[in-house]
């Protein structure tokens, strides 16, 4: 997949969504002020008084609409998903699935269909912050002709728990404590570990959160799975298993832990930002849907269950086929409306989607749409803009709360001769739904299969998949996290019954970061190992990195050549100075300054291009410049340094420069530069 391949090109204008949107939009620049009613307001400063010294009267119902108005903003944030952030955009199909489904948005190549997605955290409030190391989820809901679709996924492939009814414990045990609120986004503290050292099917998902992949560096930058198994189903009523996993365009990378930490406070809102600030310049964020395929007799061809949502479905054993790309394309104009607003529901499918009996999708499907109801205050939540399908919808339901439809149908009950029994339902072979007849049979029981209870081969399987350095970050988080646990009877048994199954050295060196013994016990034994898991295979390019460029008065006419360069590949370049204002070069070339050492971070860009020069507190000046530089520099970020920044950086003996491109005496600089900025990172570096 080509990384140029969506720069620069417009939304659709066809977008029915988008035009269904625009009758609910409204601006109000210019307009006068009214009352909710439309009487025109002479006055919005002060309340009504007896006096201008004197109480306020109960008859002023200006502020009456307008206070209770406003204590009444905010709607019950979700329990979970809380923090998120939205978008707009469009899903292509690349090819005819028919011989597997007959939802129509598959059927052939080139239908485009509209979305709105959401991405989220699970443990933060709305006022935590993105860059927490975390679950992430991402909501893409489909405006398809038969109805909306509504395809729920996360950031890993395994959940943490197998049943849905175990869900309110995860999460009870994972958000903060009941006695202090605390901590805000962090499942770092005793009750969340308890809860993992003591439910063994709750391991596989945290390590994975445990490693690069719970603090991922951008949305665009995230690839995410189903967890859940669907089916497809054909014209022929053949069912066929399904898991679903959207896979970035740019590829899957991530934060350091140090840098999520930091990032958390010099801007909480960084993820969001990154999205909005790349939609707004052109760099569509780009998706390729994958689609897993099981057919129903191979349901237990595997080692693994296909229903069980703890396990992944190895690329390696079920290929992923891709069929289609989702571009997000449009901001959103208005948060809560757009994003807070926005109601996904698992159950929500077209003809040609089905469901399986995975134990968690079963549990979903009876949750989701209660929660909505509760958060958005009546089951009428999906005649909101946002949620309302593109296509007509009849039913015989009506009134509760914020109703908006106007039904002036006499009747309102199915089997009528009033309304020649209408609205009528629709034969399957004419495009009703119809539920796959799948065979059921067995005895009532609360239990789980035993299939279900190999519990560490595939966390041993995800160690055994991951390089070295990426090993020695999942170590650094689970020591840190662990590390935070008060209690040592809970860390001694994050040990012992935990993580010696998956790694006998990585649980002894956890232990001793944490203060524990070490374990006597021993990992599974399993050699297996998939490339697709780690994520040093992913695609690397420079296309959307931001370079910091560090510079002053005096610089050389090489400059500006760079920086074209630069942004001819689509690399964000955001100038950093002393002061806000322009620098001038030694032939007189004037640069915007974007930003000052003050009001950006080393921590908040992804490679520097050291520039230097000159300022009217040069100390000042070199003592920010090298401190950027240091950063960086440990960080393992690429650093490209110009003819005249060469005194702020020099190679040692415990210095290699790995991932330093220095421009002076080098024809090839930018193209170098440009190489390191798509790699990244220097692992290295020393």
């Amino acid at each position: 997949m080509d990384e140029k391949s969506s720069r620069n090109q417009k939304p659709d204008n066809k977008d029915i969504k988008q035009e269904q949107l625009d009758q609910f939009r409204v601006r109000d620049s210019g307009e006068p002020m009214t009352t909710q009613e439309g009487k025109k307001r002479s006055q919005d400063q002060d309340q009504l008084k007896a006096g201008i010294r004197g109480p306020s009267l109960r008859q002023d119902y200006e502020f009456l609409e307008k206070m209770s108005h406003f204590v009444h903003e905010e709607i019950p944030e979700r329990v979970v998903h809380a923090r998120g952030y939205s978008a707009y955009g469009e899903f292509e199909c690349y090819q005819s699935m028919k011989y597997v489904t007959k939802a129509g948005f598959l059927q052939e190549a080139g239908k485009k269909t509209p979305i709105t997605v959401r991405f989220s955290t699970v443990q933060g409030a709305k006022g935590s912050y993105d860059t927490a190391r975390d679950l992430r989820c991402k909501g893409v809901k489909l405006y398809t002709e038969e109805g909306n679709v509504d395809l729920t996924t996360i950031a890993m492939p395994v959940l943490i728990n197998q049943d849905a009814m175990k869900f309110p414990d995860a999460m009870h045990a994972y958000q903060a404590k009941q006695a202090d609120d605390i901590p805000t986004a962090s499942g770092a503290h005793d009750r969340f570990w308890d809860y993992v050292a003591n439910n063994d099917e709750a391991l596989h998902m945290v390590l994975w959160i445990m490693s690069d992949r719970g603090i991922l560096r951008s949305y665009r930058m995230m690839e995410s799975w189903s967890i859940n198994t669907y089916l497809f189903v054909n014209e022929q009523d053949v069912a066929t298993f399904v898991r679903y996993v959207w896979k970035p365009v740019l590829g899957v990378h991530s934060l350091l832990q140090d840098e999520a930490l930091k990032i958390g406070g010099l801007d909480p809102d960084f993820h969001r930002r990154d999205l909005r600030e790349a939609i707004d310049n052109g760099a569509y964020p780009e998706y390729e849907l994958g689609v897993q395929l099981i057919s129903m007799e191979d349901e237990f061809k595997f080692d693994f269950d296909v229903l069980d949502p703890a396990k992944f479905w190895p690329e390696e054993l079920v290929p992923v086929q891709m069929i289609g790309k989702l571009t997000l394309n449009r901001n959103i104009d208005n948060y809560f409306t757009e994003s807070e607003q926005v109601g996904f529901n698992p159950a929500n499918v077209v003809p040609g989607i089905d469901f399986s009996n995975d134990p968690v999708l079963q549990g979903r499907l009876m949750a989701y749409r209660d929660t909505q109801q509760h958060r958005l205050g009546s089951p009428n939540y999906v005649e909101l803009p946002i949620n309302r399908p593109i296509c007509p919808f009849h039913n015989n339901q009506r009134r509760g709360a914020m109703r908006q439809r106007i039904d002036v149908d006499k009747v309102n009950y199915h089997q009528n001769s009033l309304a020649n029994n209408t609205p009528y339902t629709v034969p399957p072979e004419e495009g009703g739904y119809k539920d796959y007849p799948g065979k059921v049979e067995g005895y009532k029981i609360r239990a789980r299969s035993e299939s279900f209870k190999d519990y560490y081969s595939q966390p041993r399987i995800f160690w055994n998949s991951l390089t070295p350095i990426e090993k020695q970050h999942t170590i650094e988080g689970l020591s840190y996290q662990i590390g935070s646990v008060e209690s040592e009877s809970v860390r001694q048994q994050m040990v012992d019954k935990q993580l010696v199954h998956v790694d006998k050295e990585m649980a002894s060196i956890v232990a001793d970061n944490i203060g524990v013994n070490r374990p006597s016990g021993s990992n599974v034994s399993v050699s297996t190992r998939y490339p697709s898991l780690s994520q040093s295979n992913t695609p690397r390019y420079a296309y959307t990195q931001k370079v910091g460029v560090l510079i002053g008065d005096g610089f050389g006419n090489e400059v500006a050549n760079t920086l074209n360069i630069l942004k001819q590949e689509g690399v964000f370049v955001e100038i950093i100075s002393k002061n806000l204002g322009t620098v001038t070069g030694a032939d007189g070339t004037k640069i915007k300054v974007d930003k000052t050492f003050l009001t950006t971070s080393p921590y908040l860009i992804d490679s520097l291009y050291v520039v230097g020069g000159s300022s009217k507190n040069q100390a000042k000046f070199n003592s920010d410049v090298t401190e950027y530089l240091h950063v960086a520099y440990k960080h393992y970020k690429p650093i490209g340094v110009a003819s005249t920044g060469e005194s702020y950086i020099q190679a040692s003996e415990g210095n290699n420069l790995a991932g330093v491109i220095f421009a002076a005496n080098n024809p090839n600089f930018e193209e170098e530069f440009i190489s390191a900025i798509a790699e990244q990172r220097f692992w290295n570096r020393t």
